[in-house]
């Protein structure tokens, strides 16, 4: 009978790996655990004290520092799987799993199931052809290096995307694999897994691509299964039952979906909350019932799509409360300042506002230190602010009291003022172009991660005429982009006598010589 080894990828919450290990030798596979090294040392410690003396469990050799997206869950993966492979040579099979999945079937279940299908449970799509991936970057995640991770570094890891592109720096995918892509949550049979392994062994040119990649832990285990076995032997979907929300985020279960869980066509369910203990116990009780009989309908992510739309029409799960009535009305009015120079825009926000003109804020969807009254979570993230754009200005709006709002934006943030120039408000945009010479321009690329505190002056003198025709280009497509009232202000025109004041008087809609004022008071340009 088929024997599971499961490869335990954990981060947090070792009392819950403790009881998800021992819950899953119930039913006589094995463990090999890789911990997160970001967690403290001792809660570690103390998974292995909780597991100690127990046959059947065993640890990657080396705890490594992951994050979502990058080569370190691969990295992680392999290394368990080495541990599991050399630890129980008795294993026929080797199951991905997280600290957050749990058991939809008996062991016994399993077993059956593995014994009766020989072959590979693995999700993989052509890359290139398929639809598997439906927004934000496709082809970039491949012929681009990523050396920043997006969720920590995401002002770098796009301003390096960027670069590569404008340098047209793409690189070529590895000679002799199609890439596949899919879920990450994975059963493979031993000898796939040793396969994988020897593989990677000897192509360390495959290595070094994937390393650099965006997300490989939905595209390296994928590309190489396919590259090693053949099509007869790939069962083209995981046993792991997952739904994915609106927002591309994992959907949550809780204590009353236990019905739906086990009559899925999966072995296994993520995501389960960790408040569910109700869940997990019954859960974990039922992977050591071999005498469970299951009835599976498979009914799970169509039932999951028609709630969410009845949500989104208010019949059922209703909409969060920020995103309820968020449409701009014709009678409101949003400015937006679009400055490269994040200090100049600020300063007319804070001029505008010390005059009692407009209600002003920073630059909301650039900046996560720029300051916002509560709104009940909408304006908890970057991403949640950029998300629910409108429903922000909108809530900025009632806490105001007002019909007017400015907000500052970045030039290259395009998208967003196309979004509310397509809105029924009034929407002006301001480009405010600054002079920038070259300690400027030096100083962006170093807080953009183009440049570093050690760049040679050479390579620095390369690299600022590319910072410098990138940043006109930006300005360049704004001008073209179509806005319904598109104002601009040069510095070199915002002294006395210049045109600068006409500009502003238009875009605030205030007389001339109350915009000369206003102007003279904000002393934008002075460095």
């Amino acid at each position: 009978m088929a024997r599971i080894a499961f490869l335990l990828i954990a981060h947090k919450e070792p009392e819950t790996v403790i009881a998800q290990a021992r819950g899953l030798l119930g039913g006589g596979s094995a463990v090999a655990i890789h911990y997160d090294a970001r967690a403290p040392r001792a809660e570690f410690d103390r998974i292995r004290a909780g597991l100690a003396g127990e046959a059947g469990v065993a640890f990657a050799p080396r705890r490594l520092r992951c994050g979502w997206g990058d080569w370190s869950l691969v990295a992680a993966t392999l290394a368990t799987m080495r541990a599991a492979l050399a630890a129980f040579p008795d294993a026929t099979h080797v199951y991905l799993l997280s600290g957050d999945c749990a058991p939809v079937k008996s062991a016994a279940y399993a077993g059956a199931l593995l014994d009766r299908e020989n072959a590979d449970f693995i999700e993989s799509h052509d890359f290139f052809d398929s639809a598997w991936i439906r927004t934000g970057l496709k082809e970039e995640r491949l012929i681009y290096r990523h050396v920043f991770n997006e969720r920590r570094a995401k002002r770098l890891f796009y301003a390096a995307l960027a670069v590569q592109e404008r340098l047209r720096l793409r690189r070529a995918l590895p000679q002799g694999l199609r890439v596949h892509i899919g879920s990450q949550w994975w059963c493979l049979r031993r000898t796939t897994a040793e396969r994988v392994l020897d593989f990677v062994d000897r192509r360390p040119d495959v290595v070094r691509f994937f390393r650099t990649t965006w997300i490989p832990d939905e595209t390296f285990f994928q590309t190489l299964v396919r590259h090693l076995v053949t099509r007869d032997e790939i069962r083209n979907r995981s046993l792991t039952f997952l739904l994915f929300t609106d927002y591309g985020m994992p959907a949550t279960f809780y204590n009353d979906h236990y019905d739906l869980l086990v009559a899925q066509d999966a072995l296994f369910a993520r995501k389960i909350s960790r408040e569910a203990a109700g869940l997990q116990g019954r859960l974990r009780a039922l992977w050591a019932d071999d005498d469970a009989e299951f009835h599976v309908s498979g009914e799970g992510a169509r039932l999951f799509r028609f709630l969410t739309a009845q949500g989104r029409e208010g019949r059922r799960f209703a909409p969060r409360f920020w995103e309820a009535d968020a449409t701009l009305e014709r009678h409101q009015e949003l400015l937006l300042v679009a400055c490269k120079k994040w200090h100049v825009a600020q300063r007319l926000a804070e001029a505008v506002r010390a005059a009692g003109l407009v209600p002003a804020h920073g630059y909301v969807f650039d900046d996560w230190g720029a300051a916002l009254p509560d709104l009940g979570g909408a304006e908890g993230s970057l991403d949640k602010r950029t998300r629910h754009r409108r429903a922000l200005v909108h809530l900025l709006l009632a806490h105001h009291g007002a019909d007017r709002l400015l907000l500052c934006v970045d030039p290259e943030r395009l998208d967003i003022m196309q979004d509310f120039d397509a809105a029924h408000a009034t929407v002006r945009v301001l480009e405010i172009q600054c002079a920038m010479d070259d300690d400027w321009l030096a100083g962006h690329a170093r807080r953009s991660g183009l440049a570093g505190e050690g760049t040679p002056p050479e390579v620095m003198a390369g690299l600022l005429p590319v910072v410098r025709r990138a940043i006109r280009h930006e300005s360049d497509v704004l001008a073209t982009a179509g806005l319904t009232h598109l104002h601009r202000l040069r510095e070199e025109a915002s002294g006395a006598g210049g045109d600068g004041a006409v500009s502003l008087a238009a875009f605030l809609s205030i007389p001339e010589g109350e915009a000369e004022a206003l102007l003279q008071a904000a002393r934008l340009f002075d460095d």
